[in-house]
């Protein structure tokens, strides 16, 4: 939020959107990390794919736990779900991997 207001930019009502993008900022960095460790590699595979979601999940966690999620019931319960959807395909890709 202090970035918004050092470059000028309008402030959004919540802090929602912000986190979850720093959050996506933080999945994209570990992917990238853990791609160029690998020898042989040529953009952001599996393993980054997995790192992505798992940081996003866990952002969307933290927020929810923090209440600094949407206040209404179906808000929240959307984010839950997204949270399970993200697992569930993390641990699908780690299968695969």
């Amino acid at each position: 939020m202090s970035t918004l207001k050092l470059l000028g930019l309008p402030r959004p009502p919540t802090g929602f959107w912000p986190r979850l993008t720093g959050g996506l900022l933080l999945g994209l960095a570990a992917a990238t990390f853990i791609e160029l460790r690998l020898p042989g590699s040529k953009g952001l595979g599996l393993y980054g794919v997995v790192a992505i979601n798992l940081t996003v999940a866990g952002t969307l966690v933290a927020l929810l736990i923090l209440n600094s999620a949407p206040p209404t019931r179906r808000g929240r319960l959307a984010l839950w779900l997204a949270v399970g959807l993200l697992l569930t395909l993390s641990l699908a890709e780690i299968s695969v991997a």
